[in-house]
């Protein structure tokens, strides 16, 4: 049994449900008794929808590896193993670096998503937790900005395995889990996530790697003295993603909705371009022009950079809905280079390219759905 198989054991207990939000409790025999007075009384306010030092800059930190300039005709299924060696991800080689944005949150970089994380006397929450096999780096980490190096709360910003493996390691620990209904719908069965390049059969994850709390549209959340806004506005990356947004630090997470690079969009997983789009409006519409903005992956950004991906997706989107709805070929659409001007900043477009077709050839949709998000509270 390989490192990556042994995390996916089979699960614990069985949940169990309040009202609409799903809750179970996670082994309460971690933390002592405060800590678990602290977490049940904190899980109680969410559920009720109540107004519920900087580690060292180490030399290495992973990089996705880019897509193909031509992805093969019918890409191949791979292994977990499979997976890595593409990406390049070295579990063993590449560190932990650690970021601050504002007092007691930070980013870390290392293989997979970029997590979020507030420290601070009420523990330790974290937004994303990359890989099992990145945790001992991780709670080093985590040790280095003031914590016990333990972790008492993740929000899975969506069910992909690079920003949810590590509930594999967390969950069997007593953390909680948090995240939309519909990313922990997609955790209890396996799923085929195509990359273009190659596609990976994502398996199940066991009972106590899943979400203990879910939500729908939005949640509340206070924690080390912050209230923090989880949004989700619909399809978009995937069918569940959530944004976290850090109302006193100003800062917000965006999970794989918004990057650095180019998006996927896992199309056959109920992703969308259109969704994307709006979803990333209606961000726009509940943050200020001096909020810092986390992407999935890569460095910090800004609002205007926020600003400027829609700016490309909406370009982008319309120049091939307008071949799609002619009945334009997928090779021409490639050939036709429609993200040209935006290449020298977001990197390879094979990916963004593939999915964005294939996204409006299902829908065969000619105009963006209205928004309909207002920008309320």
């Amino acid at each position: 049994m390989g490192q990556f198989s042994r995390f996916r054991a089979a699960g614990r207990a069985a949940s169990r449900m309040t009202g609409s939000t799903r809750c179970r409790r996670p082994d309460p025999g971690r933390g002592g008794v405060g800590r678990r007075l602290l977490l049940l009384l904190l899980c109680l306010g969410v559920l009720g929808g109540a107004h519920a030092a900087e580690a060292p800059a180490p030399a290495a930190v992973a990089t996705a590896a880019p897509p193909p300039k031509t992805a093969p005709t019918t890409a191949p299924t791979v292994s977990f193993d499979g997976l890595a060696e593409a990406f390049g991800w070295d579990f063993d080689g590449t560190l932990i670096k650690a970021e601050k944005v504002a007092d007691g949150l930070y980013v870390l970089f290392g293989v997979g998503g970029n997590i979020g994380v507030s420290v601070g006397e009420q523990g330790t929450l974290l937004v994303d937790d990359q890989f099992p096999q990145m945790m001992p780096k991780i709670e080093a980490a985590l040790s280095n900005l003031g914590g016990d190096g333990s972790v008492d709360f993740v929000v899975n910003t969506h069910w992909h395995f690079d920003h949810a493996d590590g509930n594999l390691a967390l969950g069997p620990n007593g953390t909680w889990l948090v995240a939309t209904e519909a990313s922990r719908e997609r955790m209890l069965t396996s799923n085929l996530v195509n990359l273009v390049n190659l596609k990976y059969e994502q398996p199940p994850y066991p009972e106590d790697a899943r979400p203990t709390i879910t939500f729908g549209d939005g949640l509340n959340f206070y924690f080390n003295g912050e209230e923090l806004k989880l949004w989700h506005f619909g399809p978009a990356h995937t069918t569940g993603d959530a944004v976290v947004y850090f109302t006193s630090a100003n800062a917000i997470h965006m999970g794989d909705v918004f990057n650095a690079r180019y998006p996927f969009i896992d199309v056959d997983n109920g992703g969308d371009i259109d969704g994307m789009i709006s979803f990333c409006e209606a961000v726009l519409l509940r943050i200020n022009p001096d909020t810092t903005v986390i992407p999935g992956h890569g460095p910090i950004q800004d609002y205007q950079a926020l600003i400027d991906y829609i700016t490309m997706l909406r370009t982008v989107r319309n120049r091939i809905a307008g071949m799609v709805d002619q009945g334009v070929s997928l090779a021409k659409v490639i050939a036709s280079k429609p993200t040209s001007e935006f290449d020298e900043r977001y990197g390879d477009p094979a990916r963004l390219i593939n999915r964005a077709y294939h996204s409006l050839d299902r829908l065969k949709t000619r105009a963006l759905r209205p928004l309909k998000a207002e920008n309320k509270e």
